[in-house]
């Protein structure tokens, strides 16, 4: 089964929209967005130094958005807006990770599959990567679902409650890094922020507790993945790009909903 390049290609944008819905979630919560959209931007300087160290580029972009998540936690609040920090930082990467690859002698790299994916050249080694790391960040957000909610609601209640919303903040950063790394690979940088925010905004208006948006955001991060890949393939057009289109439609779609409802 796993012969076929577009079974391969299913899988893998399923894969991601798992790790992606639960986190994603938290992401529109926290109105993370841009937090979101540096450490993704960050991960192209991270496959220039895993290709230039010889290393595993899952390794080496995990590394860095991690770095450059906690380099954004460690700033913030020191006499920088948010939202100017984070716009220096993620562009900054992104040129740095570009003019690094440029530096790299004998080594064939195609930057627009790590900038928008290529997820039609998925391997088998890759599915056991994002599934892998899918699993871990499912587990990681499953581990510490109640505490992150609380976390998420009222820094005050959490410490009433003997949480650290610093440590919560920690665990998200983390399943953000990994979720970086594997979804590369199928959307590319700059689309990674669009696949975990699109299907957790699209699931808000149709669910009524936190579980359910998560659940939901999931399941149309998958038929997004699926759907795109068909109209990818019928229309000839980017695979990553078309999946990212079919959840902004779906988007527009719970949106008008709502409205309706109101």
């Amino acid at each position: 089964m796993l012969d076929d390049f577009m079974t391969r290609a299913v899988l893998a944008g399923v894969g991601v929209a798992l790790a992606a819905a639960p986190l994603g979630s938290f992401v529109v919560w926290r109105r993370m967005a841009y937090f979101g959209d540096a450490t993704a931007h960050a991960a192209i300087l991270g496959v220039a130094l895993s290709l230039a160290l010889q290393v595993s580029i899952f390794a080496g972009a995990v590394a860095v958005a991690l770095a450059m998540a906690l380099t954004v936690t460690a700033l913030s609040g020191r006499g920088y807006a948010m939202d100017t920090l984070l716009g220096v930082l993620a562009h900054s990467a992104l040129a740095f990770g570009l003019v690094a690859v440029s530096f790299l002698s004998g080594i064939r790299i195609d930057l627009m599959a790590y900038l928008f994916g290529d997820i039609l050249a998925v391997s088998r080694g890759d599915l056991m990567v994002i599934w892998g790391g899918a699993a871990l960040v499912v587990s990681l957000m499953a581990w510490r679902w109640s505490a992150l909610l609380t976390a998420t609601l009222s820094e005050e209640l959490a410490y009433a409650n003997g949480i650290d919303p610093r440590r919560e903040q920690l665990v998200l950063t983390l399943a953000l890094a990994i979720t970086v790394a594997v979804a590369i690979k199928v959307v590319g940088v700059l689309l990674i922020a669009a696949m975990l925010i699109i299907p957790a905004a699209a699931a808000r208006p149709l669910s009524r507790t936190p579980e359910q948006m998560a659940l939901a955001a999931a399941v149309i991060g998958g038929l997004s993945a699926i759907v795109g890949l068909q109209s990818a393939y019928f229309f000839d057009t980017p695979a990553g790009p078309s999946i990212v289109c079919v959840a902004a439609l779906t988007f527009l779609a719970t949106s008008l909903l709502r409205s309706l409802r109101s």
